[in-house]
């Protein structure tokens, strides 16, 4: 899998996962409907089930989604909520992706 699959498959993944808790949380928080379980439960099941997608150790790629998952989740908090990320929540953004990258694309011998 390429680089560039992997990132787009972990954002995808974030995506799922974020809208699996927040759909929910728009329901116990902000008095939505309850029928928002439905789809946030979906949601979930899809995270689940990209996250099983990659071809790597699991725990390996648990540890790196994480990187994507921060990045995907301030850009939430911005696109979604309409609160402007700050500096540090960008730089801490970019410290966790090259997380990601360290632990994903790291040469490794057999």
């Amino acid at each position: 899998m390429t680089e560039l699959k992997t990132v787009g498959l972990f954002a995808v993944t974030a995506l799922a996962e974020i809208a699996g808790c927040y759909l929910p949380y728009l329901w116990l928080r902000e008095g939505k409907s309850i029928l928002l379980l439905i789809p946030g439960a979906l949601s979930l099941v899809a995270f689940v089930w990209l996250l099983s997608l990659h071809p790597t150790a699991a725990g390996r790629v648990y540890a790196a989604y994480g990187g994507v998952y921060i990045t995907m989740a301030i850009l939430w908090l911005w696109t979604v909520n309409g609160i402007r990320p700050t500096t540090w929540d960008i730089l801490g953004s970019v410290v966790a992706l090259l997380g990601m990258a360290i632990i994903m694309f790291a040469p490794r011998s057999a």
